[in-house]
């Protein structure tokens, strides 16, 4: 007689993941969706909302496209942002609108370099590493504790959220790093130019004092033999003259 197959806890796992996943999946594009909508003021607002200058750095989230958005896709979004936040079509807030289409031009340059963009899928990747490390120590700690390690995360809407968070939080990191680097850079070539800056005023001192030198050289030489001659004719003259001779006075002998 057949028997029927007991699901194991492992397949019951990767099902409940997979529903998990797919429900995940459709509230993103839900999310994605509703941002669609968005009118001009609104995406500027969003471009220039509090922390616009980290949230900015990340080139998907501006563009409000997911990593794996084809080039296509991507430049399509860029063209209708673009559009919607271009200073000439906000005339009643154009200062915020520039800072929000520059920011949508800057992502798209981003992401339309196939080097800059492999760096940002490294670093989404990256960041869904670290969350997902996190989150795991997260129930780990709960376990220990000895109550359910249900977290709010397990929510795909939350977990979404967080990942968001983490991504945009790692893009912030990483351009700091970067700046420091550059300003070291910077403070380097600005140490070894001003190090050739006295290298050369060095050379350029000496050259004129060799200069210098080598011009007076005929007169060190005339005035020197002028002082050999002189000396030359001192001691002639001296020579010349008789030395005068000792004369002894006379002894008187004593008269007795």
């Amino acid at each position: 007689m057949a028997t029927s197959a007991t699901p194991t806890p492992s397949s019951s796992n990767s099902k409940e993941a997979d529903e998990a996943f797919a429900k995940y999946m459709t509230e993103v594009k839900q999310i994605e969706e509703a941002d669609k909508v968005l009118t001009p003021p609104q995406q500027i607002e969003r471009l220039n909302r509090p922390g616009s200058k980290y949230f900015n750095l990340n080139p998907f989230d501006v563009l409000q496209v997911a990593p794996d958005t084809s080039i296509d896709e991507v430049r399509k979004k860029y063209r209708k942002l673009s559009i919607l936040v271009h200073p000439d079509k906000n005339p009643n807030d154009k200062e915020k609108a520039q800072r929000a289409f520059d920011a949508v031009k800057k992502s798209w340059e981003t992401l339309n370099s196939e080097k800059d963009r492999t760096e940002c899928l490294g670093v989404v990747e990256d960041a869904k590493n670290r969350l997902d490390q996190k989150l795991k120590q997260k129930r780990k700690k709960l376990k220990k504790d000895g109550v359910s390690n249900d977290i709010p995360e397990d929510d795909p809407y939350y977990y979404q959220r967080e990942l968001h968070k983490e991504t945009c939080k790692l893009f912030a990191d990483l351009a700091v790093v970067r700046q420091e680097m550059e300003m070291r850079q910077m403070n380097e070539r600005n140490r070894q130019r001003q190090q050739e800056i006295q290298q050369q005023e060095a050379a350029k001192l000496k050259k004129e004092w060799d200069k210098n030198y080598e011009e007076s050289r005929e007169e060190r030489v005339s005035s020197w033999q002028d002082f050999q001659k002189t000396a030359k004719k001192a001691k002639k003259r001296k020579s010349s003259k008789a030395p005068k001779v000792f004369k002894p006075p006379k002894v008187r002998m004593e008269q007795r």
